[in-house]
């Protein structure tokens, strides 16, 4: 029996016992392309449904969690084009066919166990199908859960003609003492009879080697892809307690050198405003790194019902803005500071070719706005942050996006080239047996060659993989790049701040003047004050001495101020701006 309902706009709802009083034949009901907004409890009481088509209704945005109470089925449901927002939580155990594409705002699904006879789902977004990958009927799991051999009996009535497969009695069955009886007799002849086993109402209709040695397999599309495989954020469960350690560390490591830099009684200077925006970028990306592991942990085992919500929403774009922007203002940073570095050692005779704030302030504010806007493109659909789970641009689809790509790729390249470059040259310049002692020389060269490693480890893998898939010729799938963007991508975040601040002495000086402010450690404090103070009179008298530094004097004070952000003072100018202002 059919019941058809279609093209009438001005029915918004449909209400309790809307169909009651028709007969108790199987009905399939098509009432698609009406006005439906709401579907109110037990609206289908009293039927029987083998079919409940309800496309197409654009405004239907509400079903009852009991709406099909008192109703038998539907075998079919059908609910693509609509724009509910969930499904009711009675009455799916019987659909084995369900429709929802083009269901957009139908981002999450009921419990699997709801859908016990479910044998073919068409939705709309890949990721709710991860939920049925290993999803079995009610039915199989039931035959599973009792029987372990029939594979072999399977195997075996396969095999035989098909007039002795039509003979219930022929069929075998192992039972546990290695005998075979006949599967169907009675209790006397065989403990496996169907009667012992199930009810008569689990056994209507039910055929061995049909549902069983032929099981129907749940078919589920869209299948996934590539880009959004069936798994949790981060995919490796070492991953998720490893994502924790890192952004832990990168945050308080971080955190503690800005406090330290911006409390500071001492003249913000270049080398001391450059690793402020160094550690507010690592903070940046260490605030990315928190975001990616508490949604992972939110949503784990589960992420299927939370994946187009996270990565369609604020919270993906949010953490994709913060990475992109602390990757690119980190690297340009990184260079600043080294191009800083080797152009004090480089004109360390001409004090009036000094970088001064002046001077640095514009080129880091070209570097912000730099950062903000390829940071803000995939905003603005250039590639996107809403590809993956874990918010990278790694929407390559359009020319433009991959142009984009491309161009974060290789100037991280380039900037990488300027480091080393400049280093060799810095390590050039500073190697002289002559001026400086051995042992400083090859203290110099280590470090430089852990900023160096550092550099390589965070750039290399990320822009091997990363150009590769670009030209649309990937050499690492999504799972595996999860690894990349945990044990690499922040590899500098976390470095930066012990490598540039934390491992000098001058950043220990002034983290221990801020620890006795409040208490602590103050007399670590007061020998630091009076160690700088001794070495600030000793260089006033020697340098009102002297008429002109000499060659090697020079030297290594530019190795001092190589080997900390804090330059030394070298001049009576140079002292004034170190001077502390003690209040």
């Amino acid at each position: 029996f059919q019941r058809e309902l279609c093209d009438n706009l001005r029915m918004t709802i449909i209400p309790q016992n809307a169909f009651q009083g028709m007969n108790n034949e199987s009905l399939t009901l098509k009432l698609y392309k009406n006005g439906f907004e709401d579907i109110h409890s037990h609206a289908f009481n009293g039927t029987k449904l083998n079919q409940l088509i309800l496309k197409d209704n654009k405004n239907l945005r509400r079903i009852h969690n009991d709406a099909l109470r008192g109703a038998t089925g539907p075998d079919v449901l059908d609910i693509s084009s609509t724009a509910l927002e969930s499904l009711p939580s009675y009455g799916l155990e019987a659909i084995q066919v369900l429709n929802a594409t083009s269901s957009y705002s139908l981002k999450r699904l009921p419990p699997l166990d709801k859908f016990s006879s479910l044998l073919e789902a068409v939705l709309t977004y890949p990721s709710h199908c991860c939920a049925f990958r290993n999803l079995r009927t009610e039915r199989q799991n039931l035959l599973f859960s009792i029987f372990d051999n029939f594979s072999k009996e399977c195997e075996s009535t396969m095999r035989r003609p098909t007039n002795e497969i039509d003979d219930s009695n022929s069929t075998l069955l192992w039972s546990a003492d290695g005998k075979t009886h006949p599967f169907g007799t009675d209790y006397e002849s065989s403990p496996y009879s169907y009667s012992t086993i199930f009810d008569d109402s689990e056994m209507a209709g039910f055929d061995f080697e049909y549902d069983f040695c032929q099981p129907k397999v749940l078919t589920c599309t869209p299948e996934p892809d590539a880009f959004n495989p069936c798994e949790d954020i981060l995919g490796y469960s070492f991953l998720r307690v490893l994502i924790w350690f890192i952004n832990i560390l990168a945050i308080a490591g971080n955190f503690t050198v800005l406090l330290v830099l911006l409390t500071s009684h001492y003249k913000l200077t270049v080398p001391r405003f450059l690793m402020c925006n160094l550690s507010f970028a690592d903070f940046c990306m260490g605030l990315y790194l928190l975001l990616i592991a508490s949604v992972d942990a939110q949503t784990s085992g589960q992420y299927y019902n939370h994946a187009i919500d996270w990565q369609t929403g604020g919270g993906c774009s949010t953490a994709g803005f913060f990475t992109v922007f602390a990757s690119e203002l980190s690297v340009y940073t990184l260079t600043v500071i080294t191009l800083e570095r080797w152009h004090t050692i480089t004109y360390a005779m001409q004090l009036d070719r000094k970088l001064r704030l002046r001077h640095a302030v514009p080129i880091m504010l070209g570097g912000w706005l730099f950062s903000i806007g390829i940071a803000l493109l995939p905003l603005f659909g250039v590639s996107s942050y809403m590809k993956v789970s874990i918010c990278l641009p790694m929407d390559i689809e359009t020319g433009l996006s991959q142009a984009y790509i491309l161009l974060i790729l290789v100037l991280n390249v380039v900037a990488f080239i300027v480091i080393c470059a400049c280093y060799i040259k810095i390590y050039i310049a500073v190697q002289n047996p002559e001026l400086v002692a051995a042992n400083k020389d090859t203290k110099v060269a280590k470090r430089m060659a852990i900023l160096i490693f550092t550099d390589f480890t965070c750039m290399a893998p990320i822009s091997f993989f990363a150009i590769s898939a670009a030209f649309k010729v990937p050499l690492i799938t999504v799972t595996n790049s999860k690894i990349l963007l945990v044990l690499f991508y922040p590899v500098n975040s976390c470095a930066n701040p012990f490598l540039y601040a934390i491992f000098t002495k001058a950043f220990r000086r002034d983290f221990f003047l801020l620890m006795s402010k409040l208490g602590c450690c103050k007399s670590r404090a007061e020998l630091y004050r009076m160690n700088y103070f001794s070495a600030y009179n000793s260089n006033c008298k020697n340098g009102g001495a002297a008429t002109a530094p000499t060659k090697a004097s020079q030297a290594f004070l530019l190795l001092s101020a190589l080997e900390k952000p804090y330059p030394a003072p070298r001049d009576k100018t140079s002292h004034k701006e170190n001077t502390p202002r003690v209040p």
